[in-house]
């Protein structure tokens, strides 16, 4: 150990790259389908089906996460969740993640080593392990992660299938995350009335999001014809289904569960004078982060367990859009956009 640091208090710069490497690797994930794992110039990852499901997300500090309001293991959770999300929403099982970490010389050691132990937390549930990434240096901390699946003999679900007369359903929750990250930018999450219930709950949503990943392959198995994660709120990501069938997705507002008991409670702690229900269908329509997973299944489909139909889908007789109980809704935005 460095002079400049303990066990208990070393950072990055301390250990140099080899002695990061070495004390954050013992926590990662493991899985069956890393078949070589850390350690050589690339990894094996198996890919029985003979295709690989591939995706990557970046994540970077002050963008997509902040240190004062998400702990190590929480970027690690996150990072791995919504890479997984978008494997899932291909109608695929993930089986193994590439992760890429850039740092200031200065980050705490420890800090990285949760930032594993959180990736390890969300993967090992769903048998996925860490096949490998890389180490560099930055002025913020970035986080890059690659998810890999296995579609197991199926074909992939994608966007453009949704058809006339389909219903579009959803797995998973909507606008909790976006609860959570009102409750932060508000610096509530230390009060007391955040310390547990309800409001706690909002800031795991936001901090620790849980995708449904058995809906997908489940969607795929019932035919869905259409599917993806809901990741940039649910206007937005309706859109894209919208957009690339070319239809017009109409989400029935009733089943959006406006009325949550989380989404009022963190509404009513929040009394700027918004009337709580515009608040709470703010943050389904535009909240983002969730990562449930929106499906379009033929009229007649039973759809699968976990599954809850929130609206159909029509002909786009003046091109692709969504809509809710039948009128455009344009007053909250179109979601998350990473450049605006």
């Amino acid at each position: 150990m460095s002079a400049h640091g303990t066990a208990e208090d070393a950072v990055l710069g301390d250990l140099g790259e080899a002695g990061v490497l070495e004390a954050i690797l013992p926590s990662a994930p493991r899985s069956r389908a890393v078949t070589l794992g850390p350690g050589d110039d690339a990894a094996l990852v198996a890919a029985p089906d003979g295709r690989v499901v591939a995706t990557t997300d970046v994540l970077v500090e002050g963008q997509d996460f902040r240190r004062d309001w998400s702990s190590g293991a929480d970027v690690g959770w996150k990072a791995a969740a919504q890479n997984l999300a978008d494997v899932a929403a291909m109608g695929a099982f993930p089986t193994a993640l590439l992760v890429g970490l850039a740092a200031p010389p200065a980050l705490p050691v420890a800090w990285a080593r949760d930032l594993v132990e959180g990736l390890t937390a969300c993967c090992e549930p769903w048998d996925v392990g860490l096949a490998g990434g890389d180490l560099s240096a930055a002025d913020q901390v970035v986080v890059s992660v690659t998810a890999l699946g296995d579609l197991r003999g199926g074909e992939p679900v994608l966007r453009g299938g949704a058809r006339p007369g389909d219903v579009l359903a959803l797995a998973g929750v909507l606008g909790h995350s976006g609860a959570g990250l009102a409750l932060l930018a508000e610096g509530l999450a230390g009060s007391e009335a955040v310390a547990d219930g309800l409001l706690a709950a909002a800031l795991v949503a936001h901090r620790r999001p849980a995708p449904p990943l058995g809906a997908g392959p489940a969607a795929r198995v019932a035919g869905a014809h259409a599917l993806m994660d809901v990741s940039d709120g649910l206007l937005r990501d309706a859109g894209r289904i919208a957009a690339a069938s070319g239809v017009v997705l109409d989400l029935d507002e009733s089943a959006l569960d406006v009325d949550h008991p989380l989404l009022v409670a963190v509404a009513r702690v929040l009394d700027e004078g918004v009337e709580p229900r515009e608040r709470c269908l703010r943050w389904i329509l535009v909240g983002g982060e969730d990562h449930g997973l929106l499906a379009a299944f033929a009229p007649g489909t039973a759809v699968p367990e976990g599954f809850r139909v929130i609206g159909t889908v029509r002909d786009a007789d003046e091109g692709p859009s969504v809509l809710v109980d039948g009128r455009p809704l344009t007053a909250f935005g179109g979601g998350f956009d990473h450049f605006s």
